[in-house]
């Protein structure tokens, strides 16, 4: 919570109140910006190519946050798009800026034990509030494990899972490291290694992959969460990797999975996304238009035709820009676009082995101690805080110097 208020620090004024809310389902941009009678024109029709298209990152759903004056106008906004990077808008009497600026967020490493009572789903829900730990131990274990037919009453389970923390609550989708089901006698093992899951012998579980979705060409920008431009000291963040292409090449699903959204978005021009299953989305922007047939809920096979390379949105050249998500997080493509490994061998296997073995100390310390997950305190709806005690902080970088003296400062969910 000190992060959020260091942030908001240099406008505070009196009875300055922060709302803590949640993006809409088929909310856009500019339905917001009308909404809170922000001006369009500088927060985004003026904007760089690039700070349009990380308008499109925004995703249903994500928490943001707006500071209201003493007069009840806003005066500034942040609004995550990635883990790494969020919009800030500060609006004045005179003025309207936007800007990506870093997430202030802590990572820990967390772990628990939960004894089967009902079902591991509904079970990890009731111990640790937590869906998306739910839906991450049923992905990572539904390939190896028949849920109905090898789990009984009296099981335990067990989870290692590194954790963000943005205003002292989980922030994004938790990133498993590793797993235990003991049934038994018996434990079943699951590792994530490099974004794939691995038993204790260093043998894929999952055995999910994905095609290049053209063919020739060759990629012409990579995949970047915060890249820092030092000659505009601005952030340009690219959700995934370009393939330079002729207009027209025909663009093919990388996996198999059902179409949730194909449709014009400003930045990306003609795009489609498709849900492939395992917390996986992957997006195919700038075409020239869709495959005849191509609509929302179609059903689509990997390498079958989905539509064809152009250059509509805000792009500069003929290329097809594609983005992989998992669990709402943009990952590289080229980290999973490969040739499938199914057993880890040399030095990976090595370096695998010695992974597998810290991790493996860390579950059964969790399962020898029997150590429950750990219970998030209420988040009072209303509270105040006192920042006359915050020593100013100058610094060249964002954001600006804070001013010695503060008033009060009453925060709303």
């Amino acid at each position: 919570m000190k992060m959020f208020i260091l942030l908001f620090l240099p406008f505070l004024l009196l009875a300055s109140e922060a709302r803590f809310l949640r993006w809409g389902s088929g909310e856009t941009y500019l339905q917001f910006l009308h909404k809170y009678h922000l001006p369009s024109k500088p927060l985004y029709y003026n904007l760089s190519n690039s700070n349009q298209q990380a308008i499109d990152e925004i995703r249903q759903g994500v928490h943001y946050q707006i500071l209201f004056g003493a007069h009840k106008d806003v005066e500034q906004v942040l609004i995550p798009i990635s883990d790494e990077l969020q919009i800030h808008i500060i609006k004045t009497k005179k003025s309207a800026t936007f800007k990506l600026i870093p997430i202030n967020s802590i990572t820990k490493q967390e772990g628990f034990v939960i004894t089967v009572k009902n079902s591991p789903y509904n079970d990890i829900i009731k111990d640790t509030h937590s869906k998306k730990l739910a839906q991450l131990f049923i992905d990572s274990f539904k390939k190896s494990i028949n849920f109905k037919r090898d789990i009984h009453k009296g099981d335990k389970i067990v989870m290692v899972y590194d954790q963000k923390y943005r205003f002292g609550r989980p922030f994004s989708m938790p990133e498993l490291k590793a797993a235990m089901i003991q049934t038994g006698k018996t434990k079943h093992y699951v590792f994530d290694y490099n974004g794939r899951y691995y038993n204790a012998k260093g043998h894929q579980i999952q055995g999910f992959i994905f095609i290049r979705p053209v063919k020739g060409g060759w990629i012409s920008s990579t995949f970047s969460l915060r890249r820092w431009q030092p000659i505009l000291h601005i952030y340009r963040p690219h959700f995934g990797i370009d393939y330079a292409v002729v207009v027209g090449t025909p663009i093919h699903a990388a996996a198999s999975g059902r179409i949730i959204y194909a449709g014009w978005m400003r930045g990306y021009g003609n795009v489609i996304k498709i849900a492939n299953g395992d917390g996986y989305v992957t997006l195919y922007a700038h075409q020239k238009h869709f495959k005849r047939g191509i609509k929302v809920g179609k059903y689509v096979k990997q390498g079958q035709v989905i539509g064809y390379v152009g250059v509509t949105g805000l792009s500069t050249g003929p290329h097809l820009h594609f983005g992989v998500y998992r669990y709402g997080r943009a990952i590289n493509p080229q980290l999973v676009v490969q040739k499938a490994t199914k057993h880890l061998r040399g030095k990976t296997k090595r370096r695998f082995l010695a992974y597998e073995h810290k991790m493996d100390i860390k579950l059964h310390y969790y399962l020898a101690n029997n150590i429950a997950p750990t219970k998030l305190q209420p988040f009072k709806p209303v509270f105040y805080v006192n920042s006359s005690n915050i020593q100013p902080q100058h610094s060249q970088s964002y954001p600006p110097p804070v001013p010695q003296k503060h008033s009060g400062v009453k925060i709303v969910l």
